[in-house]
């Protein structure tokens, strides 16, 4: 029985009884030459004199068999890829300055743009499908993007970061499309008209929505984050730590954040870092002196004075009053005076009402 070869990789199968003695040479080269050619090999592919047609050869090396294609050359116009029509997967890089067109000859192919990468399949019967896409990543090398038909973002390989995704998960790094779930990372952009139907979280110092991100989650920073401006949606809060600017949002209802000093003694200096409304008591019979933070144009905050069981006064330094002067601290023990503070970029102006029984 004489040899044949296998239909999709042309793989010489050895007929029986053939070959005695010489067999070992034809296994090697099925094993070391085709296979992996099959598996790992990789054939650059010139287009720039016109359309080529892979070559398909039976029990040795061709083009058609390996697994990655690298289209080069210069011909400045559409080339068409020819494949033989057997189901195949390949790499696709098309490295030349024009679109390429993989394809069977009587189908209509999967069109490339020139520098980019897909990963595609045939499945011999119909036409070539998108599997996935490789690309460069903006904020680490060896990333692997996996994207849909249309193109729309489906998950993220990264390095040493390890699988990110799917779209109904998390994503890293930076996402042009639509996305559902939260988009993380040290510097997770999220670009014009992006929508998400989850929400936004930097653990880092560069999380960037810029204008009309479709929002229905919320954007959370715990670094520096720059550039939200005019997000549309139906998220409920928009809540950011350390950012800049806000532009123009639209703040329904919203809580600031309480420091509870406690009780203070002769000296204590008011710090906003972590909220504007504190609260504070006197310790009987000692006043206090409060020392200002800077006087930043803008800032403002809340001081929530109760009085000692013996009561004493307290004074803040540097703050100007109206013509009244520095209040006096109610005098009754338990009672509490509300002091307002806000502040031009080179001084505190105060204001207080007295007297409220907490």
């Amino acid at each position: 029985m004489a040899s044949t070869y296998s239909p999709l990789l042309k793989i010489q199968l050895i007929g029986t009884g053939e070959q005695s003695g010489v067999w070992g040479a034809t296994t090697n080269t099925n094993l070391g030459t085709l296979l992996e050619q099959a598996i790992a090999g990789r054939t650059s592919i010139d287009v720039t004199a016109g359309n080529v047609t892979l070559t398909t050869l039976d029990g040795t090396a061709d083009q058609a068999r390996c697994m990655a294609l690298n289209i080069i050359g210069t011909p400045g116009v559409s080339r068409n890829i020819v494949a033989p029509t057997s189901s195949k997967l390949y790499v696709v890089i098309n490295g030349s300055n024009a679109s390429v067109v993989i394809k069977a000859a009587a189908t209509t192919g999967y069109t490339l743009a020139a520098g980019v990468t897909q990963l595609l399949f045939y499945d011999g019967l119909t036409d070539f499908i998108l599997v996935g896409r490789l690309e460069a990543a903006t904020n680490t090398a060896n990333t692997l993007v996996l994207r849909d038909a249309n193109g729309d973002f489906q998950a993220r390989f990264i390095g040493a970061t390890g699988f990110v995704g799917p779209i109904l998960g998390d994503v890293t790094g930076n996402v042009t499309g639509n996305v559902t779930g939260n988009v993380t990372g040290n510097a997770g952009t999220v670009t014009t008209n992006a929508n998400l139907t989850g929400g936004v979280t930097s653990v880092g110092n560069a999380a960037t929505v810029v204008t009309n991100a479709n929002l229905t989650g919320v954007i959370t920073s715990s670094g520096n984050a720059t550039s939200i401006a005019s997000q549309t949606g139906t998220g409920t809060q928009i809540v950011v730590a350390n950012a800049p600017t806000l532009t123009n949002p639209t703040v329904t209802s919203y809580i600031e954040s309480v420091v509870a000093i406690g009780t203070v003694t002769s000296a204590s200096t008011i710090s906003l870092t972590s909220g504007t409304v504190q609260t504070a008591t006197l310790t009987s019979a000692t006043p206090c002196t409060f020392t200002m933070p800077t006087a930043t144009a803008g800032k403002s905050f809340v001081m929530l004075l109760k009085q000692a069981a013996t009561p004493t006064t307290a004074t803040f330094s540097g703050v100007k009053w109206g013509n009244a002067g520095a209040p006096t601290i109610t005098a009754t023990a338990g009672k509490m005076d509300i002091l307002s503070f806000i502040a031009d970029g080179t001084n505190w102006y105060g204001s207080t009402a007295a007297g409220y029984t907490p």
